[in-house]
């Protein structure tokens, strides 16, 4: 895993900054920066709008400060890690906040320091950011680098290339994971999937040179029972149903629902959450290869639950192998089930990369989520179990279709698929995440991503009480 950042010592040889937005009569700098500060920000063009950073000189032309534009309030969602781009530009040397709005959130503020210092550097060196921030007054140092962990777990999982994070090496982070925070680890691999009655992840996987299986990790604790079910396939090449190699680039991150719930198990044992719940992660692992014995379109497959399925593309594999373990989690009746998976285009097509749909047929709960991400930067949107729709998904000759023609509605009819095999849950929310950030933007590198961890993990207190 890449190194965690850590905050600066609390230190008098610590820099200033100040935090500052634009204002009718330019930007509002503090009195304790000095008249000169102000005459030189002028001088230097300093308005405050987003991401713009002036350094402020001593007499003898060292560095005293600096003045960073954090924009309008009213923009502040759109600039979700505002201060990620000052950490980025900031020389050497530790730094702490002299001045912060009173209505910019801390917390978001200074995670947002630290994913900025993310690099992946597995198979390229690459230096992360001299800047360090002493932790603002006020912020909880440590759950922050909680929050860090995770994302960057995720993000690391994620970024690795399927040659090096295939089924065998998830397991292996998987069970790292585990040894940490002291959760047992139970694997069905290969032939025992049929045995143990995981059919779908075992037709799904069984072409490939890795051995399908399912990995269940369960957390120490007690209370509610939170069970975190994460697709992991690690590379899809669409099977039979072959992708075009435009699709297929960047199929490396079709482990991201996996990567994205192991990042938030991570985070909630680093806080020790998992105390105070009963905490499990199933992860159904599995690369879609091409073989002599691919599954093929137009087979029905029988599902752990008993609904049968035919396979009108193999390049629909996700909900397949998210079946057979929603429907183990089911057995079990747990207080929320959540699903994540880089499930569906049509999510993209809707919403673009930057703001993954959820699945939730409980207001509260949705609502709950949906304001956490808000708050939290971590922007997720709420989208409909839409029941008429359900028609599309039951075909002729089976129970269920893994995927309707006609091309429309294609993540509610995902949503809905996965949906069937949830029926014991008190709650169940899915999220069709894209698992991947296309282009840069501060704190968050082209590459791999984490979606919906902390709108999640921020609505758990209301969830579960």
């Amino acid at each position: 895993m890449t190194e965690l950042p850590e905050f600066a010592p609390q230190s008098a040889e610590s820099l200033p900054i100040w935090l500052v937005r634009p204002g009718d009569d330019g930007p509002a700098l503090p009195a304790e920066a000095g008249e000169m500060a102000k005459i030189w920000a002028k001088a230097q063009g300093f308005s405050g709008r987003a991401g713009q950073l002036c350094l402020l000189p001593t007499p003898d032309g060292k560095i005293a400060g600096a003045v960073y534009g954090i924009g309008s309030a009213e923009r502040a969602f759109r600039d979700r890690y505002v201060l990620a781009k000052a950490a980025e530009a900031l020389p050497a040397g530790d730094w702490h906040i002299a001045q912060m709005p009173e209505d910019m959130d801390g917390e978001t503020a200074a995670l947002g320091w630290l994913l900025a210092q993310y690099r992946f550097a597995r198979y390229k060196k690459a230096e992360p950011p001299a800047a360090r921030l002493v932790c603002p007054q006020g912020v909880d140092g440590d759950r922050v680098i909680a929050l860090a962990a995770g994302e960057y777990l995720a993000r690391d999982l994620i970024n690795t290339p399927a040659s090096d994070m295939g089924p065998d090496e998830l397991e292996r982070a998987a069970c790292e994971l585990a040894e940490r925070h002291g959760a047992s680890v139970s694997i069905t691999k290969g032939e025992a999937l049929l045995a143990q009655d995981f059919p779908m992840i075992h037709a799904v996987g069984r072409a490939a040179a890795q051995e399908p299986r399912l990995i269940d990790l369960v957390f120490p604790g007690s209370g509610p029972q939170l069970t975190l079910v994460g697709k992991g396939v690690c590379f899809d090449t669409g099977g039979l149903d072959i992708k075009p190699p435009s699709s297929m680039a960047i199929m490396k991150k079709d482990m991201g629902g996996a990567a994205n719930v192991l990042g938030l198990a991570e985070t909630l044992a680093r806080l020790g959450l998992t105390r105070n719940m009963r905490l499990r992660v199933l992860i159904p692992a599995v690369e879609n290869a091409i073989s002599a014995n691919a599954f093929r379109p137009g087979d029905i497959l029988t599902s752990r639950k008993g609904l049968t399925v035919e396979v009108n593309n193999t390049d629909a594999e996700g909900r397949l192998v998210l079946a057979d373990a929603l429907a183990l989690a089911d057995e079990e009746r747990p207080e929320l089930l959540i699903s994540m998976a880089t499930l569906t285009g049509a999510a993209r097509v809707a919403l673009g990369p930057d703001l993954p749909p959820f699945f939730c047929d409980d207001d509260v709960i949705a609502a709950a989520i949906q304001n956490s991400g808000r708050d939290c930067a971590d922007p997720v949107w709420r989208m409909p179990f839409w029941e008429p729709y359900e028609s599309m998904i039951e075909p002729a000759i089976a129970d269920l279709d893994n995927a309707p023609g006609g091309g429309f509605a294609g993540a509610i009819t995902a949503a809905l698929f996965l949906r069937r095999f949830t029926d014991k849950a008190r709650h169940y929310v899915h999220f069709d995440i894209y698992g991947w950030q296309p282009t840069a933007a501060p704190g968050r590198p082209k590459g791999g991503a984490g979606q919906g961890m902390r709108a999640i993990l921020n609505a758990l207190p209301e969830i579960l009480s």
